[in-house]
């Protein structure tokens, strides 16, 4: 059983079919999570919705751009949001925190411990953080790309056990969820059916930003860190405790974690958006990086550079295809990479303990 959870709930969990906010479905989710906690659970709740209950608050112009309506019906769903959690965990005595973030939060390695910090200080405290992100002040290009992201980081960076994705459909499914033929996949091991995004429906929800296909995404990725992923029904009666009990019998999308990683990688693995440049490595690179063994990155395997960098950047890694094979920290800067590059016995530019490969 899993003793560090992050659950991710989303819009179209928390609202009814006619767009308002479902109080009963709310508070079956608080009864719920307030018995895991009541057991000793520590528990990070990720919550949609704010947005949501912003548009049941107010009419805005039809002349305002998406942006600053974001902004606006965030900043005041938000309160309402947070003012029916704070009462209904009141209710079963347990204290709950907001914590808004923006992606910027995790753009150094600096930033991302404090972050850190502060959820470990709200578990050791008996506090109940519910996280979202800060979309009154956050800019378009520097937003995650929606809640299941920041559950996925929130879940590899405090080393849970179980990231949960609460949504308003079973899991993923083997063809056409419409379609009486398709199954829910029940397991997914790491990164090895790659083809299901051949069948998953791009399609997003009424409030969410992301749709099934980012959720995969995240989830592979977030199993790959170690972390035990479930994608769930969150509509359904006693979801949680039932996936916490008896998961096997439960109809859903379990991604299979893969090995614990270091704590440092695990930043690495959601830093894309920061990276200073990029670096295209030939094939025997790619073989070797790809191999059982321990590798780090060698100069001679760089076939070319885009964009300057200095000592401790993070970079980019490319295959010759144009692939994105993983991210890492710089041992020196591009002047020094430059000077060297026909020096096939010079340290690596970046050194496995400081190297993160996304899974393929």
């Amino acid at each position: 059983m899993s003793e560090k959870i992050t659950i991710k709930i989303g819009s179209n969990v928390l609202t009814a079919d006619d767009r308002q906010l479902d109080m009963s479905r709310i508070k079956h989710l608080a009864d719920q999570i307030a018995t895991m906690h009541k057991y000793g659970k520590k528990i990070v709740l990720v919550s949609s919705g704010a947005v949501a209950a912003g548009r049941s608050m107010v009419s805005l112009s039809k002349r305002t751009d998406t942006v600053t309506e974001r902004q606006v019906l965030s900043s005041i769903g938000q309160v309402k949001l947070m003012g029916i959690y704070s009462k209904l965990f009141e209710e079963l005595g347990i204290p709950v925190a907001q914590v808004l973030v923006t992606k910027q939060d995790f753009r150094t390695r600096e930033h991302y411990l404090n972050m850190k910090n502060c959820i470990t200080g709200l578990w050791n405290s008996g506090i109940l953080p519910i996280v979202n992100e800060n979309d009154a002040i956050s800019v378009t290009a520097l937003m995650f790309t929606d809640n299941d992201e920041l559950a996925g980081l929130m879940a590899s960076m405090m080393s849970c056990d179980s990231l949960y994705i609460l949504s308003n459909v079973d899991g993923i499914f083997n063809g056409n969820p419409a379609s009486a033929e398709s199954n829910v996949i029940r397991k997914i091991v790491n990164d090895a059916s790659s083809e299901m995004f051949s069948f998953i429906s791009s399609s997003k929800s009424g409030f969410g930003r992301g749709g099934m296909q980012t959720k995969c995404r995240i989830a592979q990725k977030t199993a790959a860190s170690g972390v035990s992923v479930h994608i769930a029904n969150g509509r359904k009666e006693n979801i949680l405790l039932d996936i916490e009990s008896k998961s096997d019998e439960v109809v859903h999308t379990h991604f299979i974690p893969g090995e614990k990683c270091p704590a440092v990688k695990k930043w690495m693995a959601y830093s894309d958006g920061f990276t200073k440049a990029e670096l295209t490595i030939n094939s025997g690179a790619l073989e070797a990086l790809r191999s059982e063994k321990a590798t780090s990155l060698l100069l001679p395997g760089v076939i070319d550079f885009d964009g300057d960098f200095l000592k401790g950047d993070l970079i980019r890694i490319l295959s010759e295809k144009g692939e994105i094979i993983g991210i890492g920290k710089a041992s020196y800067s591009l002047q020094k990479a430059e000077e060297h590059i026909n020096d096939k016995k010079y340290r690596p530019l970046i050194h496995y303990d400081y190297l993160y490969l996304f899974s393929h």
